[in-house]
């Protein structure tokens, strides 16, 4: 399995916007999640066209599996 994690936050502009991160551990708790999101708001690592990002929206985990065939 495949595991991203796909958080959402709200811009200066009131914009919502993405950031996702691959290959995250399968057991990654709701409150790790909450704690790159507050690092990432505080730090202001992330600025698009809607400005910095000020406020956490969601977060999820979205698991995939990938079978590959030998051809």
């Amino acid at each position: 399995m495949e595991y991203t994690l796909t958080m959402t936050f709200i811009a200066e502009s009131g914009e919502k916007s993405n950031v996702s991160i691959s290959d995250v551990k399968s057991g990654i708790t709701s409150d790790e999640a909450l704690e790159i999101m507050d690092s990432i708001i505080e730090n202001n690592v992330f600025q698009n066209k809607n400005g910095a990002y000020i406020t956490k929206e969601s977060a999820q985990v979205v698991a995939r599996q990938v079978t590959k065939f030998t051809v």
